[in-house]
């Protein structure tokens, strides 16, 4: 959606600065790391475990051999990490003088499991392909970090949506890896509710189509991709965002028809059906007494995926030694359940977290 249609020429000015700053963002390094007879929580093996990611600057050490700059950032379900490569964030974040300056920082975007160029359904074994889920992709993540790059100490994880929970599952299960933690966008409990509702219905709409055949199709299943298109736009978007930028049917019916056409293009039955499934035993909360790393949690107003009226966040966070929550309100420059990748909405609390955990 057209920010420039909310925020009429503050938007001009913003996305000229972002260009700006952006020019001065080295090109990342890429690369892949593959883990041997990779052993998932399900018993599944594969001989080959493949993760693909992006990098920005150099690993530094102290003395004792620690790495000290290192910043982990985690994207949602169906992304990747190229997603943060947007001047929307890259530009705000990673720009000389910025919170998260590529100069100083060694900033790590994977493709997680199932996602972007790593391993995953659409690679060749389809339906075959072991049933991951989140702790299983953390230790991914982990094993990445300290066996292909070396690194054994983390300044930040930043996550977005999926990664917003994974944030969680790394602040219980690795606690004194990081110096801090910043999950944008989630809720540190079950997948319960309309929450579960939604994503059971991409998965049975997948799954019960004729042409899916058991996940062993030769075409994609259309009509259950139209299905889980159709349940992620609703689920992600805003209200009010999508009323004053579409304020007439017509207007409507063109976009659901270009963005349909457009994320139809690009979607693999199996690739979805397993991430999303992913998140299915996802539970943090009996052990958020664990995380001992300061936690900034940010939710936006206005995202209809994890709503505030449930009073979820206001419950979990005061398990958390060192946590705050912060509601983003509803404004012109929050749209929904994607303001996480809007760096410019939130990265003041970002700058508030760097502050708080420096040693």
């Amino acid at each position: 959606m057209s920010r420039c249609t909310l925020l009429l020429g503050g938007c001009l000015l913003v996305a000229l600065a972002v260009q700006a700053q952006q020019a001065h963002i080295p090109t990342p390094g890429e690369g892949d790391f593959t883990l041997r007879n990779f052993r998932f929580k399900s018993g599944e093996t594969l001989p080959e475990l493949r993760i693909h990611y992006y990098t920005f600057g150099r690993p530094k050490k102290d003395a004792s051999g620690k790495t000290t700059n290192a910043v982990l950032i985690l994207h949602g379900t169906g992304g990747s990490g190229r997603q943060f490569l947007r001047p929307g964030f890259s530009g705000v974040l990673f720009a000389p003088g910025q919170f998260l300056d590529a100069s100083r920082y060694f900033i790590i975007l994977p493709d997680n499991v199932g996602h972007g160029k790593s391993s995953k359904p659409s690679d060749g074994l389809h339906a075959r392909f072991p049933q991951y889920d989140y702790d299983d992709m953390v230790l991914v993540q982990h094993d990445l970090l300290e066996q292909g790059l070396g690194v054994n100490h983390l300044r930040l994880i930043l996550g977005t949506s999926m990664g917003c929970m994974h944030s969680w599952v790394w602040g219980e299960t690795y606690p004194t890896f990081m110096d801090a933690l910043m999950p944008l966008a989630c809720n540190p409990v079950p997948i319960a509710g309309r929450n579960r509702i939604w994503r059971k219905m991409v998965i049975d709409g997948i799954r019960q189509d004729p042409e899916c055949k058991n996940g062993n199709y030769t075409t994609e299943p259309r009509a259950g991709l139209q299905i889980a298109a159709d349940m992620l736009l609703i689920a992600g978007s805003a209200p009010l965002v999508m009323q004053k930028e579409l304020p007439t049917r017509d207007a409507a019916d063109k976009y659901l028809d270009n963005i349909t056409k457009r994320e139809m293009s690009d979607l693999d039955a199996n690739d979805l059906l397993f991430a999303v499934s992913a998140s299915r035993n996802y539970d943090p909360s009996p052990n958020l007494d664990k995380i001992v790393a300061p936690v900034m949690f940010i939710n936006s107003a206005d995202d209809s995926i994890n709503p505030p009226e449930l009073g979820l966040a206001e419950r979990e966070i005061t398990k958390v030694k060192n946590g705050r929550f912060v509601l983003l309100p509803i404004s012109g420059k929050t749209h929904g359940h994607g303001t996480h990748t809007d760096a410019a909405v939130w990265q003041e609390y970002l700058k508030e977290l760097l502050e708080e955990s420096q040693h």
